[in-house]
């Protein structure tokens, strides 16, 4: 199974990047698979081309509501099954937020259950997280192979990028590898130039696309993102050198 978690600071492109590598994946033969949109600023959904219903946020707040005769365990799946919205090839996890103060902190254990039960019949799992990756460090999935850190390609945003990748490795997560990835670039030695001397693990660049806000503004899936795009081009091209040992075991 590859398990794949995406980071970055709002508007940087993680949605989009989650998106593609969801269609990559399923185009490698990797399905079943499930993708878990961990942002309380849930868009994955519109990104992937299908709408849900509710989230586990919402489940979780209901939680003191399960019957007495009935286990909290076997509520949440039931509950869980009506959350996960169900595709051609993949399934989605939507994880919101709780309607009242605090977090999921008095339901994580049911949830990581849950979630660690439900993605065991996946072949593959990516998660499009919030920055601050709280979701992670609350340890509700699993361990991760692969954190692709998300950054525009500025000063700020590839300091932002050093920042998370910093907490990241404060919060002790179970992560195999971290590889960071500078989004929308127009001019790659620009960019060189602002990462020189920085030692982060730079998978690579992926330019600037005017398709993608285009798709944006239509709310068209990504999943139909055209095939000679130079962002999809460079997008596989990446995921190619990055995933080949995972690809040669298929």
């Amino acid at each position: 199974m590859i398990s794949i978690a995406v980071a970055g600071k709002g508007g940087a492109g993680k949605t989009t990047f989650s998106a593609l590598t969801i269609r990559y994946l399923l185009e490698s033969g990797f399905k079943p698979l499930l993708a878990i949109d961990a942002d309380p600023n849930s868009n994955l959904n519109e990104a992937l081309g299908v709408t849900y219903s509710t989230t586990i946020g919402e489940i979780a707040e209901k939680l003191k509501e399960v019957p007495e005769e009935m286990s909290k365990e076997m509520w949440l799946s039931i509950q869980g099954e009506e959350a996960l919205v169900e595709s051609e090839g993949f399934d989605l996890l939507v994880m919101g937020r709780p309607e009242g103060p605090g977090c999921y902190c008095a339901a994580n254990n049911l949830l990581r259950n849950y979630i660690d039960r439900l993605s065991r019949a996946y072949k593959a799992l990516v998660i499009d997280n919030e920055a601050g990756m709280e979701h992670l460090n609350r340890r509700l999935t699993r361990d991760i192979d692969t954190l692709f850190l998300i950054a525009e390609p500025t000063p700020k945003g590839i300091t932002t990028a050093e920042r998370l990748l910093n907490l990241a490795r404060h919060l002790d997560l179970s992560i195999g590898r971290y590889l960071l990835i500078i989004n929308k670039v127009t001019d790659e030695e620009e960019v060189e130039f602002i990462l020189k001397g920085k030692d982060l693990p730079l998978l690579g660049f992926l330019p600037l696309d005017e398709n993608i806000p285009e798709f944006e503004r239509k709310l068209r899936p990504l999943l139909e993102f055209p095939v000679d795009s130079s962002y999809w081009k460079k997008l596989k091209e990446l995921l190619n050198f990055a995933f080949s040992k995972e690809m040669e075991r298929k």
